[in-house]
């Protein structure tokens, strides 16, 4: 009986290699973008759609070039643009939401990270997607070392991980209080 609990506990686990800082930023945002959801936050995929719509012309593009009698065309401008609007808006984000139903906010979240090459700690930023806003947040962050949420073996210690990012979803979600 043990051994079954602890094989369903392996399969369920997620599990990074620790020498690959990519690996264990794809574990800790994709556990961030579970979090934020179970808190009633939808995600709002139109920035997504748009990147897909952009890559879908640039290899329409590519494709054109390749194939095209004479040198690459002139259209070095406006990849050029398709970047920079892409940097631009999204930047390190995870993920967009909507505000979640029966909110008083009318913004959702923009969620980003960091965890920087050859570096242990990695930051989680919470800011509305309307800064603008009059139900707008203030920014909320934490920089913490990913070696408090993973075991030895590279195992993702979920419970102390979403302990600390439901933690920043409520200091973002807390109404703060007026001065007298």
């Amino acid at each position: 009986m043990q051994e079954m609990k602890a094989e369903i506990a392996t399969k369920n686990s997620k599990k990074a290699n620790l020498l690959d800082h990519n690996s264990l930023k794809h574990i800790l945002d994709e556990s961030v973008s579970e979090i934020v959801t179970s808190r009633g936050y939808a995600e709002d995929v139109r920035m997504s759609n748009v990147r897909l719509f952009i890559g879908t012309i640039i290899i329409v593009i590519a494709l054109f070039a390749q194939f095209y009698k004479k040198k690459f065309p002139g259209n070095r401008d406006f990849l050029i643009g398709c970047i920079l609007i892409s940097y631009t808006k999204e930047k390190n984000a995870i993920m967009f939401t909507y505000p979640p139903p029966g909110s008083v906010t009318s913004t959702g979240l923009v969620v980003s990270s960091k965890l920087p090459r050859f570096s242990d700690l990695y930051t989680l930023s919470i800011v509305s997607a309307d800064p603008k806003s009059i139900s707008a947040g203030k920014p909320v962050e934490f920089t913490k070392s990913v070696t408090q949420w993973f075991t030895k073996d590279g195992v993702l210690v979920e419970g102390l991980f979403w302990k600390d990012v439901g933690a920043l979803i409520d200091d973002y979600a807390a109404v703060p209080k007026k001065k007298k």
